[in-house]
């Protein structure tokens, strides 16, 4: 799941900075796959933060994920090294994740989507039969 968009992109950083960073052929248009790579790239690495915590996908996106793609993002696309305030950004959209993925800090989504909010408590194991069980044996273990 994409969690930002080009336009969240151009919104943040403006259309100069865009295209500067996503126009790869000159033609005046940020490159759609350029631009997919570097969302896609960073709905990865937020996935990975947030599975620790919650089910995927979101049946929401709250705007905190969204700002912490942008920032992420946008990081991805500056290929010869971002400017300080995009990799303060990308650091602090990260160390946010890193205290999501802790349960430091916590989304704000509709009822049942943080597993460890469960109620039962229950914990289930499965697999095959183990090869020595008693009634495979029939009855010699």
């Amino acid at each position: 799941m994409d969690y930002a968009t080009l336009d969240d992109l151009i919104e943040r950083a403006g259309q100069d900075e865009i295209l500067m960073v996503a126009d790869r052929d000159g033609d005046g248009v940020a490159d759609p796959d350029v631009v997919a790579k570097a969302i896609a790239d960073a709905a990865s690495a937020i996935d990975g933060y947030l599975a620790v915590r919650y089910r995927l996908p979101l049946a929401i996106v709250p705007s905190q994920v969204n700002g912490w793609a942008v920032s992420i993002a946008r990081y991805h696309l500056h290929r010869d090294g971002a400017p300080d305030h995009v990799v303060r950004d990308w650091k602090a959209a990260n160390a946010d994740l890193e205290k999501v993925s802790s349960g430091r800090i916590r989304l704000p989504l509709p009822g049942g989507d943080d597993p460890s909010s469960s109620k039962s408590g229950d914990v289930g194991i499965t697999g095959p039969e183990p090869a020595f069980s008693k009634d495979r044996l029939g009855g010699w273990l």
